[in-house]
């Protein structure tokens, strides 16, 4: 069955919940294991609300939306993503590339997510409806948003990424993850640098930038990184690099900054980690 002949919202859909002490518990959990998965899709469910549904109905009924579901029914952005020998024609510079880089070089591949989520949310448990394809567009092109905002996989980069995503997708759960992530690692670090400032300086990016899950993302992927950044108005986090640079000046330097008290206090030694 095409997902154009799914109900826009199943009926069994729910929309809406406020649940901040389910929230809470969950990132509890994340603190302890900043790569598991599950629990930010645990607080984004425990937080979702009306917004990102009427997001999701304005864009699922533009042409735009119906000529996307009808390409990625019959590939996958996540297969499409992860198949690095289709880009191979690219130039350097272009985003294929540096998105090709930076999977490769930190381990990631988009399916890794989907598989995480669907161990989360089994896919038969979930609404058959279209909604559930644009909520999968905003999962699937999570890593793709790293590269285009340059905002690195340690857990600052990640903060200020939700900040950006939030902007673009209204989820309050993203919101909490980010606000929450960035006191833990003041708390982990004591460090100086003014790390609410780069959440609100990701969330300042994410709303002057055009909606970038709404992308024709074959086309965006071959493009000149640089142009395509101008023409989708994603502007540079001068904020988050700073901190980072902070926080190397204060010895907090390895492979990626942590949120818990029990791992290394940690930075990344570029802000431009995507590129």
């Amino acid at each position: 069955m095409s997902t154009l002949d799914l109900p826009l919202i199943a009926n069994d859909r729910d929309i809406t919940g406020f649940r901040p002490f389910k929230a809470l518990h969950h990132f509890r959990n994340l603190i302890a294991d900043k790569e598991d998965t599950k629990e930010v899709f645990f607080i984004i469910e425990a937080l979702k609300g009306w917004k990102i549904r009427q997001q999701a109905e304005a864009f699922l009924r533009s042409d735009k939306a119906r000529d996307f579901i009808v390409r990625e029914d019959r590939l996958p952005i996540a297969n499409m993503l992860d198949d690095h020998s289709r880009w191979a024609d690219c130039g350097p510079d272009t985003v294929a590339q540096h998105y090709t880089r930076f999977m490769e070089r930190e381990k990631l591949t988009a399916n890794g997510l989907v598989d995480e989520s669907y161990e989360w949310r089994p896919r038969e448990d979930r609404p058959a409806d279209q909604v559930e394809w644009y909520l999968n567009r905003l999962r699937d092109t999570h890593d793709l948003f790293h590269v285009l905002t340059t905002y690195g996989r340690d857990a600052l980069g990640e903060a200020a990424l939700l900040g950006f995503s939030f902007e673009q997708n209204h989820n309050l759960g993203v919101k909490f993850i980010a606000y929450a992530g960035a006191r833990q690692i003041k708390k982990v670090t004591g460090t100086s640098a003014p790390l609410y400032a780069a959440i609100k300086e990701g969330r300042a990016l994410g709303k002057a930038a055009k909606k970038l899950a709404h992308m024709d993302i074959e086309a965006v992927m071959r493009e000149d990184i640089e142009i395509a950044r101008a023409r989708l108005g994603v502007g540079q986090p001068v904020v988050y690099r700073e901190c980072l640079r902070i926080l190397e000046n204060e010895g907090h330097v390895a492979e990626g900054l942590g949120l818990s008290e029990q791992s290394p206090d940690m930075c990344c030694d570029s802000g431009a980690q995507a590129a």
